[in-house]
């Protein structure tokens, strides 16, 4: 294996074969009811609009993915009813797991907050925990976050990724991760990215034709930071550094995105500066999914937002698209984090 291909992996969580295992994601329930986990056991409360025997095989296919090792889901239902999610993190094929994933909803001054973010480590576990614990932390803290959302998000990104570096100090580290985060203040919705990590919304098909088989499209809401994307190259280049082939587009050969927390030998060319997209949540947004490109590297956009509407909640949802990706193949650690709509409340 090369070193580059080394450098490539994810972190999972969760309990396996009755034994712990290491945890690495990380929930809030602060505001949140009906909190189910696959890896406790217990009882889920069954979804918003379910059947009793839809439910119950929901609750079957969480609870066989419980049960296999490394792998742990879950779902949550608003206190308002507003949304409800679902999470599902596998190990896969990998020998260790360094994916983590966090999830948050509190109040900031009053105002509702709901924050999303998965972190696909690579190197290394460290920056991909690093971020679970802190980075929704150095977020709230920003006295912007309010006021000037955008600008908030890039300070704590920017803030957290020089922390990694401190925090991460050994000659013989280089941990590095990817960072996708959801912020949802209220009717805006927020989606910043570092790395290779991706979001993609269903939203309602237009036109009377759309309406009437209730279809719909894959919006995506971040754009994968690769070394070949013709800016991200020209940024590479400009900074002194190279993108080479090796099994991939890579940056000096080692790193298979252009943007990332941590990685210190490549901080001069690999930024952690996101990329921010904002969205108005209006009736139109369905669904939003977050996940590490172990789902995205063998399934498509449109497959995995149509797949939505066919399972039993986002928790069911979470765990098939998990299923999906590691039938095919996929060779990586998988989460993902499903987020749905409930605009009728």
């Amino acid at each position: 294996m090369t070193h580059a291909a080394a450098l490539r992996g994810l972190v999972g969580i969760a309990a396996a074969g009755g034994r712990r295992v290491r945890a690495c994601g990380r929930r809030w329930d602060a505001g949140w009811r009906g909190f189910r986990t696959g890896a406790s056991g217990g009882r889920a409360a069954a979804p918003r609009g379910s059947s009793p025997s839809r439910s119950a095989a929901a609750r079957r296919g969480a609870s066989a993915a419980a049960g296999r090792k490394g792998w742990v889901s879950g779902g949550f239902e608003s206190e308002d009813g507003k949304l409800t999610c679902g999470y599902s993190s596998f190990i896969g094929r990998r020998s260790t797991m360094e994916d983590c994933y966090d999830i948050k909803l509190t109040k900031v001054d009053g105002y509702p907050v709901n924050l999303f973010g998965v972190f696909d480590g690579h190197g290394g576990n460290l920056a991909a925990e690093y971020l679970k614990d802190n980075l929704f932390k150095n977020l709230m803290k920003q006295p912007e976050f309010l006021t000037d959302t955008k600008l908030a998000i890039s300070r704590a990104f920017l803030q957290t990724d020089g922390d990694i570096l401190e925090t991460i100090s050994s000659s013989f580290r280089d941990d590095g991760s990817t960072g996708l985060a959801a912020v949802l203040i209220g009717k805006h919705l927020y989606v910043a990215n570092v790395g290779d990590s991706r979001a993609v919304a269903s939203k309602a098909s237009k036109g009377k034709v759309a309406a009437r088989k209730k279809s719909s499209k894959s919006v995506p809401l971040s754009k994968d930071h690769k070394p070949n994307r013709k800016d991200e190259r020209k940024r590479i280049e400009e900074a002194g550094g190279v993108v080479i082939w090796d099994d991939t587009w890579r940056v000096g050969g080692i790193l298979a995105m252009s943007r990332a927390f941590g990685n210190r030998l490549l901080k001069q060319y690999v930024k952690a500066e996101p990329d921010i997209q904002e969205e108005e949540v209006n009736s139109d947004l369905e669904y939003l999914i977050l996940a590490t490109d172990g789902l995205w590297d063998v399934v498509r956009n449109e497959d995995a937002v149509a797949l939505l509407k066919a399972e039993d909640g986002p928790e069911a949802a979470a765990v098939k698209l998990t299923e999906i990706a590691y039938a095919r193949r996929s060779q990586d650690n998988i989460t993902c984090i499903v987020v749905q709509f409930h605009h009728d409340k």
